[in-house]
This record gives structure tokens, sequence and C-alpha cells, in this order.
């Protein structure tokens, strides 16, 4: 009896006779559960119902009437239903989780097993004959073996330690320069088996996992350093590169400006004056000291054009390079178009008493900043500052843009276009372009967060923030259509001569024309159809074909110069194509494709 649950009721034997009607009650209970009805229902029928009916099984064992035994019964039954379904949907899963194994494991028989790109210095990859994986075996290998040499050295296991600098060296004399497999030496395969002999060896006597994770952690830092490091020297290298000027285009001015000054009396070409001065013709402004990428402009402009007699450009240098762009043009003259070549210091207006900008370069704290002031002492170091030392920054050719109506006083409109553009189209359509009021038409260069005003502009001055919206657009300098009447009329350049006085002090923005540009120009700009200009060719390698090939002007805006050795290999031929390698002096100064 003390074994007996609590739960269970004695009940008397006398009472026996009624065990029949109990059951049936019980079995009513039971089948009046399964046929769906509640709990509550169920037990309601089974008290109501006393009756017998003819047929039902009756149970072994009947439980006594007793109303909470009754309940207790069904919820027996109930558990006991779920726990079957739990089970058979249990059996089920199973079951699909066996067939989806069943399957992988006859796709694994049919696929190949042999995974491209992917190494283990612990995995023998390379006795697989079409594996490319040897060369990153043995680099790792080579890694590996200098964690432990390392662990080897601090323990003075110098036996061990000197077998595994011997290896390292051997097999970095096996890799060499090579970049895959193929360029490996024959006997690259021996020696990443012994290599292989060695770190098994290594592996045995010296694994710790604490000491080669931190041995690794060591050389992981090491490296992100030396990665750092090179970094900046790269970029140092670039800026110096692209701001030194080749061989080849240091001869070519030099040529042209011999035979200027020797042939003198052939310098003399009657230019139609009222044609310079006609603004129902088409002109353009080019500011440059670069001779061939001079060239290349006016050649692609003036074989897209429509009606090359209407076109005229006016070409600006300094000193230096006059004689030379006299000479070319002078030789070179493009059919039909007009070229007028003038030199800057020919402009008696533009001095330092009217220009900010001059007055600032001649400034004695200015020649501080671009050539002394954090003078580096190393290329690690000058990469940050080389680019603020750009002789493109103190040259006032780059700063002419902002005088156009005091360069060219009659005109009404004029085409902006930089030395580093190719013209792919006829672009005498810019001209009847309604500016709706603006002075300068220009491609925004919006891009998400890139090249917004916060790019450019100290917003952390209030001068700045309190005048401009971080988040206007910016747009590109390199092919721009001004209305020079309303230049005029809204007194352009007296705006560029407040804010440049305000940034005597660099604190506005760095260098450059563009942030003055977008201040100066700022709610001034007509934003033109991206197709009129597309940029990027002198820094971006990744640029979408379609839109260059679809373009009217392309411009290598950055390092990547196409005259230069840097420059995309890729988009090289846009550039190239207008030039004229057959050209004598091009080919006196050893200049080709």
């Amino acid at each position: 009896m003390k074994d007996l649950s609590a739960s269970w009721v004695l009940e008397n034997p006398a009472d026996g006779g009624n065990d029949q009607q109990k059951g049936l009650q019980v079995l009513k209970l039971k089948d009046s559960y399964q046929a769906g009805k509640t709990l509550e229902e169920s037990l309601q029928n089974a008290m109501v119902d006393h009756q017998p009916v003819e047929g039902e099984i009756q149970y072994a064992h009947v439980a006594s009437m007793n109303p909470v035994k009754l309940r207790r019964w069904a919820l027996r039954l109930k558990r006991r239903d779920l726990r079957v379904a739990e089970l058979i949907k249990q059996d089920k899963e199973a079951d699909k989780q066996i067939q989806v194994v069943l399957a992988a494991v006859k796709q694994s028989k049919n696929a190949d097993t042999h995974v491209k790109g992917k190494y283990s210095i612990w995995r023998r990859d390379f006795e697989s004959l079409n594996s490319d994986s040897v060369l990153k075996l043995m680099r790792d290998q080579i890694i590996m073996a200098k964690t432990y040499a390392n662990i080897a050295k601090s323990k003075n296991q110098s036996d061990l330690y000197n077998s595994l600098m011997e290896h390292i060296r051997g097999s970095l004399h096996v890799i060499g320069e090579a970049n895959s497999d193929a360029e490996l030496h024959p006997s690259s395969l021996d020696r990443a088996k012994a290599m292989g002999h060695v770190l098994s060896i290594a592996k045995d006597q010296l694994y710790d996992c604490h000491a080669v994770a931190r041995k690794l952690r060591v050389m992981l830092q090491s490296t992100e350093e030396n990665v750092s490091s090179l970094k900046k020297r790269s970029a140092f290298l670039i800026q110096l590169a692209a701001k030194t000027v080749p061989k080849p285009l240091h001869c070519l001015p030099l040529q042209l400006a011999a035979d200027y000054f020797l042939h003198r009396d052939q310098n003399t070409k009657d230019i139609n004056k009222e044609k310079l001065e006609d603004p129902s013709l088409y002109h353009y402004a080019i500011f440059s000291d670069n001779v061939l990428a001079t060239s290349v402009v006016v050649n692609s402009t003036v074989l897209h054009a429509n009606e090359p007699e209407k076109h005229v450009f006016h070409i600006v240098t300094d000193k230096l390079n006059f004689a030379a762009m006299k000479r070319w043009f002078l030789v070179n003259a493009p059919e039909k178009a007009a070229v007028q070549v003038e030199n800057i210091d020919g402009f008696k207006w533009l001095n330092s008493s009217y220009c900010s900008v001059l007055r600032q370069l001649e400034s004695a704290r200015v020649k501080e900043y671009y050539f002394k002031a954090n003078h580096p002492s190393s290329l690690s170091i000058g990469s940050d500052h080389l680019k603020y030392r750009n002789p493109k920054y103190l040259s006032m050719l780059n700063h002419l843009r902002f005088y156009l109506p005091e360069v060219y006083p009659k005109l009404e409109k004029i085409l902006f276009l930089d030395d580093d553009i190719v013209v792919q189209k006829d672009l005498t359509a810019l001209w009847s372009i309604d500016l709706q009021g603006m002075v300068n038409g220009a491609v925004d260069t919006c891009k998400e967060s890139f090249h917004r005003f916060d790019k450019y502009l100290n917003f952390s001055n209030p001068k700045i923030s309190e005048n401009f919206n971080p988040n206007a657009c910016g747009w590109a300098f390199g092919m721009n259509i001004f209305d020079l009447k309303e230049w005029r009329k809204r007194n352009i350049t007296g705006i560029y001569h407040h804010w440049q006085d305000l940034n005597e002090d660099r604190t506005l923005w760095k260098l450059g024309t563009l942030p003055p540009g977008l201040i100066t120009f700022y709610n001034l700009t007509f934003p033109l159809d991206r197709n009129w200009h597309v940029l990027g060719l002198g820094y971006d390698p990744a640029l979408n074909h379609t839109e260059i090939e679809n373009a009217a002007v392309i411009h290598y805006n950055g390092n990547y110069k196409p005259w230069l050795d840097l420059a995309v290999t890729k988009y090289k031929s846009y550039w190239s194509k207008y030039v004229m390698f057959n050209n004598y002096y091009l080919q006196l100064c050893n200049i080709s494709e």
C-alpha cells in the first residue's frame, strides 16, 4: 500500500456490479475524445449517458465513477495521443534528413572534390598535377617555418632553427618572382615536400597553440606596418612621377622653341582678327603649358566639328612655352579652324594689385608653405605633403579661368577646356543650351555622398558653414560653357576675389581651383547632361565602357595622364588616336605609341 500512488482510490468490492457500466462510460469518454470533442464535452457525455451499447468492448481495468478519476484518465489519453503525434513527426523529419544525406552522398560521388584556390599547409594539394596551389603552399610553408624558427630560437634549439632557416632560403630561391605554378622551378615540388617534412618535425617538437598564435599575431602586425609604409611610398612616387616631365615631352618644347627662334621669318601667319572677336562663332579657351596635350584637344575638337571653319581656339600659355606652342600651331595649324596663341605675361592687367591669388603667390608665407614647411625627411612622410607643392597650383595659368571676361572682353559665350580632355563629338550644341540665367554650365559630380561640397570645403569654419550647404552637388571643371554677359552682370570675378582674400591663411580650403570655383559659382551653375562630360579616366580603372564611348568629352583628371607611362592602358587609345606620331618633331623626340 505504501508504494501506491496517492491518486489511487480503493474501491469497495461490493460495488463490483457496476464495473461494466463504468467501463462503458470510460469507453464513451475515450471515443468521444477521439472524435474531436473537447475534454469537458467528453466528460459530460460520459456522465449523462449510462446506457451500454451492444458490441462495445469493455476495458479490463475500469476506473471509478469519480469525476476526478475520469478527468485524470482523459488527460492520460490526451498526453498519449500528443506523444504519438510527436514521435510520428520526429520520424518524418528523420526520414527527410536521411533523404537529404543520401542525396548529398550521391551528389558528392559525382562532384569534383578538388577545390581550386583553397589551400592549407597541412594538405598535400601539390600531389594533384592540375592544381595551381604549389606556389601558395610554399608561401604558407615559409610563414609557418618562420614561426617555428622563432620559437626554436627562443628555446635554444639551434639545430632545428638552422634547418628551418635553410629551408626558408631554399624555398625563397625556388619561388623567386613567380606568380603561378607554371613559373616555378621544376625542383619546387621536391622543395615543398622537404619543407613539409621539416615542418612536421617542428610541429611535433615545438607546437604550442598559444606560442604559435602569439608569433603569428606579431608577424601579422609587422606585415601590416610594412604594407602601410609601402603604400605611403607608392603614393609619394606616383605623385612624383605624375609631376615629372618625361624626357620626350621635355625634348618637344625645346626643339619647337629652337626652331621658332631659328626661323623668325616664318613665324608670321595671317589670322583673321575679326574671327577672334566674332561672338557668332564657337570660341574655346585652353590654358596650358603642355604642347602635346593641347594639340590633342584641338585635333579631336576640329575632327568632330561639323563646321570647323566656325571654331576658334584661344590658347594661353606661359613665357617658357610660348615659343614652342606658337611654333607647333604655325607648322601644324588645323584645317579651316582658327588658332590664337597668347602669352599670359602679355596681360598687363593681371598684376598683384588686382589679382588676389597672384598677390598671395608672391608672398613669403605661401612660398614657405609650399616649399619649406613640413619638409619631408623620408619618402613615406613626404607623400602627404607633395600634393600641396604641385607646381600647377602656383601657376597663374590654373587661375586664369576666373578672368575669362577680362581675357576676352568682346565675347559673350566661351567653352573652357582642360588640356587633359579628348573631344569625341561635335560640341556646337553647347552654345545653344539655355543656361536659365546661370553663369556656368557643367556636369555635376554627385554620387551619393561623394563629390559634395563638404569634400572640398572646411565646414568647421563658420564662414563656410553659414553660407553653403555641405550636401550641395559639386561639378566638374574641365569642360564648362560660360555665359560671359551674365558673368559681367553678376561680377563673378569680384566674388572670386572676395573669397580668395578670406582664404589667405588657407583655412577655408587647402589648394586647387575647384573649391574656389564651387564657392564662386554657388547657385549659379546649370547642370548639363552627363553624356557631355565623363570624368575619371586619370584615376578610375573601372569606368563603364559604354559611357566612355557615348561621351562627348572624356576627361583624364587624376594622376594617370595619357601621355605618361602611368596611364591606364585601356584608356590610352582614346587619347593616342589624335596624336600625330608621324610628325617630324614627335619623331625627333622619340614620342611614339
